[in-house]
């Protein structure tokens, strides 16, 4: 998008100096100050925001992930599928290799920003339960799904997003991708801790025997996020790219992905109750059939929309006869 100017520069044929009339430049100390100050609270923000997450962390008990080696364990089990899922989309990717640093730091700042999410849910739900099963849905679609998409975006736009190498629309949805993962991980070793703590061992029987069944249910809910966080990563690359419409851009992709969050949440108790009614399966096996189900389907459409760009990509990249590629940049702003 072209740079808007004042009338005055409009009409300026360049013989007058308009600085600091209609125009401005970084040339006097002072000028050096406020360029120094702007980048320092940029970058303050940015670091208050991370140790933040990083004292939440702390206060909600998610370091038993790390410090407690079952849990740990537990909870990489829980993972795996999660995992699995970010690697195919990142596969996926047709353009150039994402650096495995942006991709480990997004993972990490998914972990950070799923506190927020913690905290926002926790104060939020008693306002919701006496409306009950209304309340829940209401929940769910205003709370649960906004706020957690939100902060595994921020998880992308507090680093990765700023980096040269996020240089295509299609990288959003890797990296968005690498933020579901980081949320996954947390939000397991957080059910993972608490449920074993609610539940007192039986002598003779292994932590690791107990948390079985809560690993499997939590293996289903991972690839959930990686699918949600990918659509709202997707458009946010699509808004790197078109800063004209960024704003409503980055609205779409996380109302899409606040949405399909929701939905599943909502529903997944009834469906897989259907699911039950209608196989006569158990409690547990119709619970795996639904989110496989409903997984697979935006799955699928995730996969589709990555697809396309790649057909696009590919063909842009065979029409260039003389063989040379042109780089891929975003236009930036000033607050990058």
């Amino acid at each position: 998008m072209a740079r808007r100017r004042d009338p005055v520069e409009e009409a300026s044929d360049g013989s007058v100096d308009l600085y600091d009339v209609a125009t401005w430049e970084e040339r006097t100390s002072v000028d050096g100050l406020a360029v120094a100050l702007y980048r320092l609270m940029v970058g303050s923000a940015r670091g208050i925001i991370v140790l933040a997450a990083v004292g939440l962390l702390l206060l909600v008990g998610g370091f038993s992930a790390v410090t407690d080696p079952q849990i740990g364990a537990l909870t990489a089990l829980s993972a795996i599928p999660a995992l699995g899922l970010a690697a195919y989309v990142w596969h996926s990717d047709v353009t150039t290799s994402e650096p495995a640093t942006l991709l480990l730091a997004t993972f990490l700042l998914g972990v950070l920003t799923a506190n927020f999410a913690a905290v926002i849910n926790g104060v939020a739900k008693p306002y919701f339960e006496p409306l009950q099963f209304f309340g829940t849905v209401l929940f769910f679609l205003l709370i649960v799904g906004p706020v957690e998409e939100s902060v595994k975006l921020l998880a992308v736009r507090l680093y990765a997003y700023r980096k040269e190498q996020f240089n295509t629309v299609v990288d959003g949805a890797v990296y968005g991708a690498m933020a579901g993962l980081g949320f996954a991980f947390i939000e397991n070793a957080l059910y993972i801790t608490q449920n074993l703590g609610a539940s007192p061992l039986d002598p003779g029987t292994s932590l690791i025997g107990i948390g079985s069944g809560i690993v499997s249910i939590r293996a289903l809910a991972g690839p959930g996020h990686v699918i949600y966080s990918a659509f709202a990563g997707y458009y946010l690359g699509l808004a790197k790219f078109n800063r004209k419409h960024s704003g409503p851009i980055v609205v779409k992709g996380l109302l899409i992905a606040a949405l399909i969050h929701a939905t599943y949440n909502s529903t997944v108790g009834i469906g897989s109750g259907l699911v039950q009614l209608a196989t006569g399966l158990p409690d547990i096996v119709a619970f795996f059939v639904y989110v496989l189900v409903f997984d697979g389907i935006f799955g699928l459409i995730l996969l589709r929309k990555i697809r396309r760009y790649n057909h696009a990509y590919r063909e842009a990249h065979e029409d260039d006869a003389d063989g040379d590629e042109r780089p891929l940049t975003s236009e930036m702003t000033e607050f990058e």
